[in-house]
């Protein structure tokens, strides 16, 4: 671990600090150049932007430009460590966007002191963009952010920690549930962790059909008699019965799904689970209950985590890139219900068609191929583009 810290700090630093960088997309060698890039000639897009400002989308780099912007108060799984300490991770995240789907970030870190000062922060700089990622935000806050600057901005609004995470669960849900016999609404579903991730996951579950998901968090069994309950989980709330802890929840159940912490999953309960069951334990880097643990009480599941050297990542760099780049494409608006939708069908699709040697190479495998290890696509893998940017593309075009 102490190798992998100073390889990460070493990686940062050199050969110079940070992982992002500013290029010139346009010559400028000549005194011609010079009066292009700058003055006098750049009068002329300034007024045709000024005449109409749809021609920002021709003059500038507004169409493949997206937001990274934080806040720090929920980075990864460190808590709030503040925005500047949010940086690295919004940098990385900058990276994924290019390398995946060639869209142009610029990360932004903002000390605010409430919610809607962070609101009127983005409202302000919103006019540089075309889409804004939201990144790292603790929930409940998260929340009225999202939804408040879906009010005001006429541009695509997206907190990745909710909805590509939903995203991904229901690509790879439903191929599990297929290959162990299943549909997702017939299936018991059960949740570990309310917040951002979970409510969002499960919301996304029930749009596509799922009609049994129980919500567990830190008090126990999300039920309508509870007095703590807010605007993003009464909706997934139950009615009070005899369900009261996550052990009673378990029983029967034919999903579990972890977005909550380590070892939040006792392998026992495993036990108690319906004949063929998933489990999503998708706590990072460390799961609500490892693999090993799992296999040790039944063979019969299919399993995914959020970590790379297990089968079956839940990587959100499944979805964002692309799923920006068929907004961005678009020129949406916002980011709607069809269009994760699209994204979640087409991940489904793409994990059953064969895989090519360009992926097995970057893996070092020998073979892969639609099954239990294998319910969700690589990150890597080139058709990602055509699959999802190109059904988000078509979902937003329906919906203008």
């Amino acid at each position: 671990m102490d190798d992998l810290k100073q390889r990460a700090l070493d990686y940062h630093q050199f050969p110079k600090p940070g992982k992002l960088s500013v290029e010139s997309s346009k010559p400028c060698a000549t005194q011609q150049d010079l009066s292009l890039a700058y003055t006098p000639g750049v009068a002329a897009p300034v007024r045709e932007i000024e005449a109409d400002p749809a021609n920002a989308y021709k003059y500038t780099n507004k169409g493949n430009l997206v937001a990274v912007i934080t806040d720090g108060t929920a980075v990864l799984g460190l808590g709030n460590v503040g925005a500047l300490a949010g940086k690295p991770v919004m940098e990385g995240k900058g990276i994924l966007f290019k390398r995946f789907a060639g869209i142009d970030v610029f990360d932004i870190e903002v000390n605010a002191a409430t919610p809607d000062e962070f609101i009127q922060t983005v409202v302000n700089i919103a006019p540089t963009f075309g889409g804004i990622n939201l990144e790292d935000i603790a929930a409940p806050h998260c929340f009225y952010i999202e939804n408040e600057l879906k009010k005001r901005l006429d541009i695509p609004v997206f907190h990745d920690d909710q909805h590509g995470t939903a995203v991904i669960v229901a690509a790879a849900l439903l191929n599990a549930l297929d290959l162990q016999g299943k549909t997702l609404p017939r299936a018991r579903i059960v949740f570990l962790g309310a917040g951002a991730a979970g409510c969002s996951c499960a919301r996304l579950l029930k749009r596509m059909g799922a009609t049994d998901i129980t919500m567990v968090d830190r008090k126990g069994i999300l039920d309508t008699s509870r007095d703590d309950l807010h605007d993003n989980n009464r909706e997934l709330a139950i009615a009070p019965g005899p369900v009261k802890t996550l052990a009673d929840a378990m029983q029967g159940a034919d999903v579990f799904i972890g977005v909550s912490a380590k070892n939040g999953l006792p392998p026992e309960l495993v036990g108690s689970m319906a004949a063929r069951p998933v489990i999503f334990a998708l706590a990072n880097p460390d799961p609500e209950i490892l693999p090993s643990q799992v296999f040790a009480v039944r063979d019969d599941v299919i399993m995914a985590t959020g970590r790379s050297d297990f089968p079956n990542q839940v990587n959100n760099a499944l979805c964002f890139p692309y799923l920006f780049r068929g907004a961005l494409d678009a020129q949406a608006r916002q980011i709607t219900e069809e269009m994760k939708v699209a994204a979640a069908h087409a991940l489904s699709a793409l994990a059953r068609e064969p895989v090519p040697q360009q992926v097995l190479d970057a893996y070092q495998l020998q073979s892969l191929s639609f099954g239990k290890d294998y319910i969700i696509p690589k990150p890597f893998d080139p058709r990602l583009m055509a699959f999802v940017a190109g059904a988000v593309a078509q979902a937003a075009s329906k919906g203008e």
